[in-house]
């Protein structure tokens, strides 16, 4: 409350010294004010992105995965495009970004990749992110340059933690398998099963990762991706539950279509839900998703 009563206080302020350059035609004063009532208001617009960020999960880190769709080695690299862009946004912000899982195509780019999210609330930022994402570009991939579309379905978790009772993994809920990483990694790719699979027996979940050398550290990486998964099959049979008791339908988010991003005939990247759109399509691709983030996180108050 603090922080809103010494915004309030600053306002009127303002408004205060406002008046006195107004009938005393101060055009030094006036430019004083007009100065700090930016900072002030920027100040005040991130205040209010900030009380968006009050869901249960929002604060927690992010589980970010990203999977190739339509169109072939060319959503292969539209994925890594994404992957590039994902972490470029995390360095500017200052969250650490880990990837946990990726297996590359077979020509170039990525048929899936996992990526870990730590820092302030970024479980709460991207959860915008959830959906298909279309890329509109000259194909580098066709010797006759023509234009494609790709599509990628990005997934976004929160992650589980110790506080997650009802998300303990036992021993005997699981079945581990390892085998030969089919990636990157030295000479022990071909000697060495260091890839794991885990599948959780009463769900049917199945979650595999081969990135890094060690058996052990690709297992830990396995169970960070599995108790995410858990947690968003309890979150969606509690809305599930809380849709039903309202009368209410859930729409199916996987498919829709929430964001486009135009490379040619001329560039635009605009977001269908929230209609914001902006010129500057490489420097999006480049990480400044802040506008669209923060667009879609008063849209969604509003609704």
């Amino acid at each position: 409350m603090s922080k809103w009563r010494r915004l309030q206080s600053q306002s009127s302020s303002f408004l205060d010294l406002l008046d006195l350059a107004i009938n005393e035609d101060d055009d030094e004063l006036s430019r004083d004010i007009y100065s700090e009532a930016q900072t002030f208001y920027e100040e005040l617009e991130k205040g209010e992105i900030e009380l968006t960020l009050s869901g249960i999960y929002d604060q927690r880190s992010a589980i970010l995965s990203i999977h190739a769709g339509a169109g072939g080695v060319d959503s292969q690299d539209w994925s890594k495009i994404l992957l590039r862009m994902y972490t470029r946004w995390a360095e500017n912000q200052g969250y650490n970004a880990r990837i946990l899982d990726l297996t590359p195509g077979e020509e170039g780019g990525v048929k899936n990749v996992v990526i870990e999210f730590s820092g302030r609330a970024p479980y709460g930022y991207l959860k915008s992110e959830k959906g298909v994402h279309r890329l509109v570009r000259l194909s580098p991939f066709n010797s006759d340059h023509l234009r494609h579309t790709s599509f990628s379905h990005v997934e976004v978790l929160p992650a589980a933690d110790n506080e997650d009772v009802e998300i303990q993994v036992r021993p005997e809920d699981i079945k581990s398998d390892f085998f030969r990483s089919s990636g990157p990694g030295g000479q022990n790719v071909n000697k060495l099963s260091s890839a794991v699979r885990i599948t959780h027996l009463s769900t049917g979940i199945v979650v595999a990762c081969q990135t890094e050398r060690s058996q052990h550290q690709n297992r830990e990486y396995a169970m960070t991706i599995l108790k995410a998964r858990l947690l968003q099959n309890m979150m969606e049979e509690r809305a599930k539950t809380e849709a039903e008791i309202r009368g209410a339908r859930v729409a199916a988010e996987f498919g829709n279509q929430i964001r486009s991003y135009v490379l040619h005939p001329y560039k635009m990247v605009k977001d269908h839900r929230t209609n914001y759109q902006t010129s500057d399509a490489e420097g999006v691709l480049e990480g400044n998703l802040d506008e669209f983030l923060n667009a879609y996180l008063v849209h969604s108050v509003q609704r």
